[in-house]
């Protein structure tokens, strides 16, 4: 069982949370579940302890995400709309009927049943997927669990503030609601909703109800994902399970254009963001004295 300081250490983070998060974003049924999660096990066992505590990198992304939603980037800079459709257009616009339309406009009018249900499949793995590999990792290396995870964060990161000094509309925005701003825009699933209605299912409709942001498209982050989890299964050689990434990675980059949620603009800066962010924390790890510092925490989960 942990000690005394451990068990107020832990019901303080928890008081904490919930009375921040009710003065931030309000009180929500999903900040009560996050914490029976937490505390859950944390007290289970000393190996779920150290498990949570290792995953507590996670539940910070997950909670700065969330808070996003009191701070609208479209409260810090103009909205790209019109000028990202038609720079997608110029650049990778496909030739129809008489007609020059982007890439999501030709899908919107080709898409089939069966790319409807695939890529409905791989969008749905663009968390579960990277948290597995998270949680294998945790098993197998804990120093190369929190390199990954830190990295995974500080991609985030760099999204983040990529979203409030460029936001931008989602291509099914362009298809809803043409190029006129309206700030309080909810979200919405774009082509997704054939995956939902395929099934008879709100899968995809309860998830992007809780959107923090409509206006956060570029970069794709969806993108970004795939490539911090192929770049570490090969850096810890996982053979063939490389290859079952890399089609996910595809996947869902296919996905993120096919859907109407991301422009290729999108997807390229999603990948270019996630190169950028693993290099930079190489760099850290070579330069600072993070690596120590990861040292230390991986002592504390061993």
């Amino acid at each position: 069982m942990p000690d005394k300081k451990d068990i107020i250490a832990a019901t303080t983070v928890s008081l904490f949370y919930l009375l921040l998060s009710y003065f931030v974003v309000g009180f929500k049924s999903d900040q009560l579940v996050l914490i029976l999660i937490f505390n859950s096990l944390f007290y289970a066992s000393s190996i779920t302890r150290k498990f949570i505590l290792g995953f507590s990198i996670f539940i910070v992304y997950w909670i700065l995400f969330d808070y996003m939603k009191a701070f609208p980037n479209y409260n810090f800079g103009k909205v790209h709309i019109a000028e990202l459709y038609h720079l997608e257009k110029y650049l990778f616009g496909i030739h129809s009927n008489g007609h020059i339309l982007t890439p999501n406009e030709f899908w919107r009018i080709h898409g089939t049943t069966f790319t409807d249900v695939a890529t409905g499949i791989f969008y749905l793995m663009w968390i579960p997927v990277p948290l597995a590999f998270a949680g294998y990792m945790f098993f197998r290396n804990r120093k190369q669990f929190l390199y990954f995870s830190l990295t995974f964060v500080l991609v985030n990161l760099i999204g983040f503030v990529v979203y409030y000094i460029y936001p931008a509309a989602p291509p099914w925005y362009v298809q809803y609601h043409g190029f006129v701003f309206h700030a309080h825009t909810p979200g919405n699933t774009g082509g997704l909703i054939k995956f939902d209605r395929f099934f008879n299912t709100p899968v995809f409709q309860s998830i992007y109800s809780k959107g923090s942001n409509v206006f956060a498209a570029m970069p794709s982050l969806h993108s970004s994902y795939p490539v911090i989890v192929v770049y570490y299964g090969i850096k810890n050689r996982l053979g063939l399970v490389n290859v079952f990434f890399a089609v996910v990675m595809l996947g869902i980059w296919f996905t993120a254009v096919y859907a109407s949620h991301h422009y290729v603009l999108d997807v390229i800066f999603g990948i270019l963001t996630a190169i950028v962010g693993i290099n930079l924390f190489n760099l850290l790890i070579r330069k600072t004295s993070l690596n120590l510092l990861v040292e230390k925490y991986a002592a504390v989960i061993r």
